[in-house]
């Protein structure tokens, strides 16, 4: 996780110039972008992604003593049933998905509506990317919760010693994937509003973080709250940050004369 953060700041900093790009040849985008709007919210996030990592490596792990006082009566009845659970090769299957996720914005570019404002739509997934890593890191630095392994003795002891046992909550992984997957259709969607396409992209955005969420659960890093949180705040990001960047204009306020015997008048509706 730290090392696709570190990587979408890279991206931030490349990505700076191409928030300006607002129109540009080939159809029209649905979108509006601003340096001056975008740039200090990307900036803004990324620093708050390296003030998480630092509380993230600024935890402890725990101590023998203390991985054998853990009872898994003290985890929440929702989340208890999962306390103990562990797999590593559930763990390394999770990250194929993982990546997957982060394709599909990617993908959008080589088709038509969306390759010629490439810079832009690039610009708002780092956005998107930057403030579900905010989200995350501040989060999992603040909060000490344990992961399901650390209940049992399935891990290795070692593992359950270390500090990043200690950041179950929220899902990084399952937050992530759902950023970029929601992000990738619902970029679609606002760029093809009559595509045949679209239940299958979106089913597709839903799958994955599920699928992700769901082998973090049986591989003992999540409990089932943590995945779920994870997902909302994903997707959450995934889907408002285009949202609110798209043009607003005049096609949805409808002014309607009205006349009756009682008086004349307006009717104004907003359709949203």
């Amino acid at each position: 996780m730290k090392i696709i953060i570190a990587l979408l700041c890279s991206l931030s900093i490349l990505q700076f110039p191409a928030i300006g790009q607002i129109t540009e040849s080939g159809s029209e985008s649905p979108y509006k972008t601003s340096l001056a709007v975008d740039g200090p919210i990307i900036a803004g996030a990324v620093g708050l992604n390296v003030l998480g990592l630092k509380l993230i490596n600024d935890k402890k792990g725990l101590t023998v003593e203390e991985l054998a006082a853990k009872d898994k009566s003290d985890v929440p009845g929702f989340d208890r049933f999962s306390a103990g659970y562990y797999s590593e090769s559930i763990d390394k299957f999770s990250y194929y998905p993982f990546y997957a996720s982060f394709a599909m914005p990617v993908a959008m570019l080589f088709t038509k509506n969306e390759r010629s404002h490439a810079g832009q739509i690039l610009a708002m997934y780092v956005e998107t990317m930057a403030i579900t890593g905010a989200a995350f890191t501040l989060t999992a630095g603040s909060i000490n919760r344990s992961r399901p392994y650390t209940y049992g003795t399935k891990a290795p002891l070692e593992e359950r010693m270390k500090k990043g046992a200690q950041r179950s909550f929220f899902a990084g992984h399952t937050a992530a994937t759902a950023s970029a997957s929601f992000f990738a259709a619902k970029v679609f969607s606002d760029f093809n509003p009559d595509s045949r396409a679209k239940p299958y992209v979106w089913a597709a955005a839903a799958a994955l973080p599920a699928v992700v969420g769901y082998c973090r659960l049986k591989g003992g890093n999540h409990f089932l709250s943590d995945n779920l949180l994870g997902y909302a705040v994903g997707a959450g990001a995934g889907i408002l940050v285009p949202h609110l960047h798209k043009k607003t204009t005049g096609n949805n306020l409808s002014i309607v004369p009205v006349k009756t015997l009682e008086y004349d008048g307006l009717q104004l509706s907003y359709k949203f």
